[in-house]
């Protein structure tokens, strides 16, 4: 199983070094070995458990952006969402195209609002099929365990299937599961960004849920790209933590678009008009973070 680590020790990094210092610490190679392990490619199912009281609005805006991912080259303008997906394509065995498949909602609370482990799981455990993931969304009312220790994490279910959890954390440790959109816990205090779609606690989850399916693709049982130990591994989009645009530093998402009209920041175009902040993600033919900006 693997976690999003907490954004703290980076951030926290901030306070004793400066966009000079922090561009030498980036500039140390990074390499995620692959250990031989199946991966997820071709047509990737993803089912969505919605656990507690999202509106219309939030439902929207996730399913909006899983579908971006395998939109239509021309269907968006440039940068988009798709755009950054298309990096996982040059992991081994080509492209993963993901489909959204069935939803459940769960706004009945019927495991109550305080969650272990194990109910993710019962959660996740509706759909079992190969090559499929389930997403598992908890509301921002729904205490987690480990919430402030991780932002979400991914597994494996049963036979080939997997599983993703995220939870809403507009209210449960913004800091770390929210920024940009929240002040960090450590580091500079400066402004926080513009939510794109005016929902900090959802567009976190769009950053988190983004890092969780590249890590699902490329690190799907633990034995696919990733550094360090299988219990607690970097992977491709978690090896790039903090990181959004060109310049970023520990503390600074780097350059991103502003929004004119609502100052929102974001770096990537998605379906129906949407707007996005996507993070880097480890690009192995360069083994560098790369980002749409």
């Amino acid at each position: 199983m693997a976690d999003i680590y907490l954004l703290a020790t980076l951030l926290s990094l901030s306070v004793f070094l400066g966009p000079a210092a922090a561009e030498l610490v980036q500039q140390q190679p990074l390499v995620l070995k692959y250990h031989n392990g199946d991966l997820l490619k071709g047509k990737v199912t993803v089912n969505l458990v919605w656990y507690g009281r999202f509106t219309p609005v939030q439902r929207s805006i996730i399913v909006d952006f899983i579908r971006s991912l395998s939109s239509p080259a021309a269907a968006t303008p440039l940068p988009s969402a798709a755009s950054w997906w298309e990096t996982t394509e040059k992991y081994r065995g080509g492209s993963s195209n993901l489909v959204v498949g069935e939803q459940v909602l769960h706004e009945a609370y019927t495991l109550g609002k305080s969650l272990k482990r194990i109910h993710l799981l019962a959660l996740a455990s509706k759909f079992n099929a190969a090559n499929s993931i389930t997403v598992v969304l908890t509301a921002a009312d729904v205490a987690v365990e480990g919430f402030c220790m991780s932002c979400g994490r991914h597994g494996a279910g049963n036979g080939k299937s997997t599983y993703v959890w995220v939870g809403n954390s507009e209210t449960q440790c913004p800091g770390q599961c929210a920024w940009p959109f929240h002040q960090p816990i450590y580091g500079p205090q400066t402004p926080p960004l513009v939510a794109p779609n005016g929902d900090i606690g959802v567009d976190g989850m769009i950053i988190n849920i983004a890092t969780l399916l590249a890590g699902t693709v490329t690190n799907p049982f633990n034995r696919g790209y990733f550094q360090g130990p299988a219990s607690a591994p970097l992977e491709a989009v978690s090896a790039c933590t903090g990181i959004y645009g060109s310049g970023s530093y520990p503390g600074y998402p780097g350059q991103v678009l502003v929004d004119k009209t609502t100052g929102a920041s974001y770096n990537a175009h998605g379906a129906n008009g949407r707007k996005f902040l996507l993070p880097a993600m480890w690009d192995p033919q360069t083994s560098t973070c790369k980002t749409l900006m």
